[in-house]
């Protein structure tokens, strides 16, 4: 995502935190000092929040170390405003490992939880009345603090085991409904909870908390776009690349210049070309590096080309294609078969190619 600062790895697993946390700290600090907090709550406050999303990168780890023990690798953790994202390639098939990496989170907090609970009286908390304990709580103290941490992890344990897919506790339904119906009826299913939880986040989000108007967005949008994609896998489950392939298409040569593939680019629908010598791959040209070029008309293919690439094989299913597509961050490939080029494949085709395979049912 764009304007993230990279903090680090972990494990391999790039730690992100995006801008707008910024607007989360100015957010509190001004709540605070509009109630005439002085600087040494204002701090605390701060600090909570700061040491608080350590503790969601640790939530987040919980997911993606689980994950990796059944083999599924995880891009990043970014940090936003409403929380933390662990980006994992997918999601197990399997229910149990899915059920175990939804809880895997959660455990983390509750984990930390307990480890708060043996160095920090929480009892003696309970044993004041609400009066003796708002003015103790307002207190700048270590304690405080750490009690003040210890809600929050509770809180987020809670929170997350709510069953509003795509949040934990939604996957954690999803999961356990996959056992007896099917991961697609059982991803509808949460789906359509998540979603319907969404529009009560809105409604309350409406009266009390503009927060929750955000969160409910992140939820109704999640919901729908796993939902889809989980259907979207089982209509593409058993098809392979060569059912979705462009086989009709231009090759360029490296001594073409790049007037000649405006030429073929206006004249036709093709944006991407594979670029060949002597009946071998060399590259490819994106209408990415068209457009970049577009000032110097006289420029040969060969200069402006890219030498890395991928290709696709005829046998690949298509699901994997579009994982491939998604880690790459790379539209167009072009498809082999036995080393041989026979075409190209990118997410416009494979996408028309759904929109049959949809309208044919």
């Amino acid at each position: 995502m764009k304007g993230a600062l990279k903090l680090g790895r972990i494990s391999g697993i790039k730690i992100e935190v995006h801008w707008t946390f910024t607007l989360l700290l100015l957010w509190v600090a001004f709540i605070e000092i509009r109630q005439g907090s002085d600087f040494y709550r204002v701090l605390l406050n701060e600090a909570l929040i700061v040491v608080l999303f350590v503790c969601v990168v640790l939530h987040e780890l919980g997911h993606a170390l689980t994950a990796k023990k059944f083999g599924v690798k995880t891009k990043n953790i970014l940090l936003l405003p409403i929380g933390g994202v662990a980006t994992l390639e997918k999601m197990p098939e399997k229910p149990l490992h899915e059920l175990l990496v939804a809880l895997a989170g959660p455990a983390v907090n509750v984990l930390i939880a307990i480890l708060l609970v043996l160095v920090v009286p929480i009892r003696s908390y309970f044993n004041f009345d609400s009066i003796v304990l708002e003015e103790m709580l307002f207190e700048p103290t270590f304690q405080n603090f750490l009690f003040y941490l210890f809600i929050a992890n509770v809180m987020l344990v809670i929170f997350n085991l709510i069953p509003a897919f795509p949040m934990d506790g939604g996957r954690v339904l999803r999961a356990l409904l996959s056992f007896k119906l099917g991961r697609v009826e059982a991803t509808n299913i949460a789906a359509s909870i998540g979603q319907f939880l969404a529009f009560v986040f809105f409604i309350l989000g409406l009266f009390f908390n503009p927060f929750l108007i955000l969160i409910s967005f992140f939820i109704f949008f999640g919901a729908y776009g796993e939902n889809q994609m989980v259907k979207q896998g089982a209509l593409l489950e058993g098809h392979l690349a060569k059912e979705a392939t462009l086989t009709n298409i231009t090759k360029l040569r490296p001594d073409n210049t790049l007037q000649e593939v405006i030429d073929i680019l206006l004249a036709g629908t093709e944006k991407d070309f594979v670029v060949i010598e002597n009946d071998r791959i060399i590259g490819v040209l994106t209408q990415k590096d068209i457009l970049k070029n577009t000032k110097t008309p006289s420029v040969l293919v060969d200069d402006i080309m890219q030498r890395k690439f991928q290709t696709v094989d005829v046998s690949m299913e298509i699901m994997k294609v579009l994982q491939m597509i998604s880690r790459e961050k790379n539209n167009f490939f072009p498809v082999v078969e036995n080393g041989q080029l026979i075409g190209a494949i990118d997410s416009t085709n494979i996408s028309e190619f759904i929109l049959l395979k949809t309208s044919s049912r």
